[in-house]
């Protein structure tokens, strides 16, 4: 076997992990370069054949494919840095992305902002009215044609989308996932006017019932595909003419990837894949540590990302939400916001401190960079605070100017506030801090999950400063920053040992008792697509693992809850064993009783997810033990660093490279790594272990510890 090379695309920076054929791991970071991102990529792989004494062109002659994830599209989603795009919709309906079911007044919000109404509002419209038009036609829930599609009509459309200039339109009609015909056709019609413009079709993006979402899905992944489409065909481009033999692959929101040349007919379903790279590498790293409840944290330049691994398996869901809007697209559960290293922070018109959503990204950069930002970010405070080395970051290829963060920091937010600069810094990182926590609170506390039973696992350039407070504020135990050779590159680790992944679903809605040889037809039309979709990725496959489920709800209630289904034919008693699967997961879900089978149980989706398995097995190097605990000798200076209201402290700084397995930390401390720095607060313990992950004690763990002492 070649080598098998993992990249991910920040806003901020690109990092890049390479697993050679004989296992053994290598790991680069660069700073990202927009507008242009591939050039980031060819640096982080010259860095790479750099690592390994190889020239580029021999480095990927050698490898048998890339698997590439990048977050810049769902930046540009949080952040609203989209083009505008054309909507179709059938005549009567066009109004429901705007009225968006009532949906947008509550999705993605926390909890005390759903308790004040009257703060509520929608979040800002996905399409300008002008260039959302209707088309008469009509296909009813059976997918029968009640009214043909009016071609003269669709035409005039067409031509007056066209005139406001936009390259890119959705199309999303009533009831299409029974029958797509008349969306097929509209994009006939709108290719005949031109045919370089991006179509999007809600019947192969997301063909699921419920009209709002499933319109805010192909409307986001219209918004995407365009773009997705040029930066990978450059990309792909730019790597064979350096050599690249093997295929480019691009990470998805559901774990695994998919061939660069199919990516951008589903863009939407490559959003989420930095993160689900992450919780992939942290299933493949907790096999090692035999951890089976995960907390997977990636703080990045831009955003701020969290996902959950339940008893060594990723949490999977059926949807997502991006700016409160719903996206129908199978997915790791993972929860987003703009809360990156480069996050800038403001104040509002009541005088409140804010950081995110917004990010300095890599250009300018935060204003420590020295390359035209004048905002404060996350950054800033940390360089401020002593957290950041003055030497620069990347092991002193970053350079950074702290004059110029305690400038911005100074200006922005200090003097508005009558703080100083130290104490505006500390404020940003407490806000930081305390927004992450939320998060965690709510894809922990507010799904039914115990804190105490999860090891947060901390990675991204900027996690593992922050890692030890954030776990803290939700009674977290233990945190483990994996370390070793991959570093603050985890998200690349993760995109180089996952498997092609793909899905497809059809809504059929039925009632229990589901009937079998209509099930049977819905899973086998799906497996067929996969196959077919598998023939086509480029890479040869060890073998390929099918997955069916259904998505069922009891009567009156509409959020549905994913089951499996069994293989092979089909019959009523295996049906029902899937619905009482359910029943026993809602109860898990929302409490003992709270079911009621009475209220009837519905079958909406049908799911099958292929898995492709591509059998890559890194090679987990450990440490040598370390002839004491005691990790003076690793001690590389010392510096005043504020982590708390006792102010600046003289704190130990200690060189990684120089810990041993066995070396245990205590805080408050700062451990630098070429790639990242982590911060060990006061009353807090670092433990080295063998394969050069740092574990983190935090106060919850030390207070259980004590607890059980006193109880002996």
């Amino acid at each position: 076997m070649g080598h098998v090379i993992g990249i991910d695309v920040g806003g901020t920076f690109t990092d890049a992990v390479l697993i050679a054929g004989d296992g053994r791991m290598f790991s680069a970071k660069t700073p990202s370069t927009p507008p242009d991102y591939g050039v980031g990529v060819l640096d982080a792989v010259e860095l790479l054949a750099k690592e390994m004494d190889l020239g580029v062109e021999a480095l990927l002659a050698d490898t048998d494919y890339i698997a590439h994830g990048t977050t810049s599209s769902l930046n540009a989603l949080v952040m609203g840095k989209v083009p505008d795009v054309g909507f179709i919709t059938t005549k009567g309906h066009r109004d429901s992305i705007y009225i968006m079911n009532v949906e947008g007044r509550y999705l993605g919000r926390p909890q005390h902002e759903l308790q004040d109404i009257i703060q509520q509002d929608k979040p800002r419209t996905i399409v300008p009215r002008k260039l959302a038009r209707e088309v008469t036609e009509r296909i009813d829930r059976d997918g029968t044609v009640i009214v043909k599609l009016d071609e003269g009509e669709a035409r005039q459309v067409i031509r007056e989308i066209l005139s406001e200039g936009v390259r890119a339109i959705a199309v999303s009609l009533l009831w299409s996932f029974r029958n797509p015909e008349h969306e097929r056709r509209l994009r006939d019609l709108i290719h005949e006017q031109d045919p370089e413009v991006f179509v999007a079709l809600s019947s192969e993006v997301s063909p699921r019932i419920r009209e709002f979402a499933r319109n805010s899905t192909t409307i986001m992944s219209t918004q995407i595909g365009p773009g997705l489409e040029l930066y990978l065909s450059q990309l792909e481009g730019k790597l064979r003419d350096r050599g690249l033999r093997g295929s480019l692959l691009v990470m998805q929101s559901s774990g695994g990837s998919i061939a660069a040349s199919e990516a951008a007919a589903s863009a939407i379903t490559t959003i989420g894949g930095v993160l689900t790279g992450g919780v992939v590498g942290c299933v493949r790293m907790a096999e090692q540590l035999g951890d089976r409840n995960i907390i997977a944290t990636d703080v990045g330049g831009t955003t701020f990302l969290a996902g959950l691994i339940v008893d060594g398996e990723p949490v999977r869901a059926s949807d997502t939400i991006v700016n409160q809007h719903p996206v129908n697209v199978p997915t790791l559960r993972v929860e987003a916001i703009g809360s990156g290293g480069g996050a800038i922070a403001w104040i509002d018109s009541g005088g409140n401190l804010h950081v995110g959503p917004t990010s300095a990204q890599a250009a300018p950069g935060p204003a420590c960079y020295g390359a035209g930002g004048a905002e404060p970010t996350n950054t800033d405070a940390n360089l401020v605070l002593g957290i950041l080395p003055e030497t620069g970051l990347l092991g002193g290829l970053r350079p950074i100017r702290k004059n110029l963060a305690i400038e911005a920091i100074r200006t922005r937010i200090a003097e508005p506030l009558g703080l100083s600069v130290e104490e505006a810094a500390a404020a940003i990182y407490a806000v930081q801090n305390a927004q992450t926590g939320d998060l965690l609170r709510k894809i922990v506390v507010e799904t039914g999950h115990d804190p105490r039973d999860f090891t947060v696992y901390a990675f991204g350039g900027a996690g593992p400063a922050h890692c030890a407070a954030y776990a803290a504020e939700v009674g977290v135990a233990e945190v483990v920053v994996p370390l070793g050779p991959v570093a603050s590159a985890f998200s690349a680790f993760g995109l180089a040992v996952s498997d092609i992944v793909l899905v497809r679903e059809h809504s059929d809605p039925m009632t229990v008792p589901f009937d079998p040889q209509r099930s049977q037809q819905n899973f086998e039309r799906l497996e067929a697509d996969v196959l077919e979709a598998m023939q086509r990725q480029g890479v040869p496959l060890d073998h390929v693992e099918i997955h069916r489920e259904i998505d069922m709800r009891y009567g009156l209630q509409l959020s549905e809850v994913t089951s499996p289904v069994a293989r092979g034919a089909l019959t009523g008693p295996l049906l029902e064993e899937s619905v009482a699967d359910f029943e026993r997961r809602y109860a898990k879900l929302y409490g003992e009783g709270s079911g009621f089978r009475e209220a009837g149980i519905y079958g909406i989706t049908f799911r099958v997810r292929g898995v492709g398995v591509l059998n890559v097995e890194p090679k987990f190097e450990t440490l040598d033990d370390a002839p004491s605990h005691d990790p003076a000798s690793a001690i590389l200076t010392r510096r005043p660093v504020c982590l708390g209201r006792d102010g600046y402290v003289d704190t130990p700084v200690y060189d990684y490279r120089l810990l041993r397995s066995g070396h245990a930390i205590q805080g408050p401390a700062i451990v630098q790594v070429p790639t990242t720095s982590v911060v060990v607060p006061d009353g807090m313990r670092g433990l080295i272990d063998g394969f050069g992950n740092l574990r983190i004690q935090t106060r919850a763990n030390i207070i259980n510890l004590s607890a059980q002492r006193s109880v002996a």
